[in-house]
């Protein structure tokens, strides 16, 4: 079992930024990448943003060049850097975490966070 609790969503200005952050715990040696989501009201949950065990990240194009997502191996904690918010960044952001244990795979998810961009 692997635990996640996020932090650091807010309101804030067009332009702004905020830095989520996301503190895992129990099984975390069977976590193989972890990642940030996000659902708009309305709309599907689409991934933001992943990272590797190999320190490798993907991003979705729309945030590309504005967020970025690091991690402090020594805390256990997964971070996101949103920078240059637009409004269409509001959503309620999820961390995810992927672990496997032997053939099985498991999908992990926190309780999720509001991130509101005013304009």
């Amino acid at each position: 079992q692997v635990q996640l609790v996020e932090s650091g969503g807010g309101l804030v200005q067009a332009g702004g930024s905020l830095r989520l952050s996301c503190a895992a715990s129990g099984s975390i040696f069977s976590i193989n990448h972890m990642g940030w989501y996000r659902q708009a009201p309305g709309k599907q949950r689409e991934l933001v943003a992943d990272i590797f065990l190999d320190g490798s990240t993907k991003y979705a194009d729309s945030v590309k060049g504005r967020f970025t997502i690091s991690r402090d191996n020594a805390k256990n904690t997964v971070y996101l850097q949103m920078n240059s918010l637009k409004p269409e960044d509001t959503a309620v952001y999820y961390c995810n975490a992927e672990s496997s244990l032997g053939p099985l795979y498991y999908d992990y998810w926190g309780q999720g966070t509001q991130v509101t961009v005013s304009s």
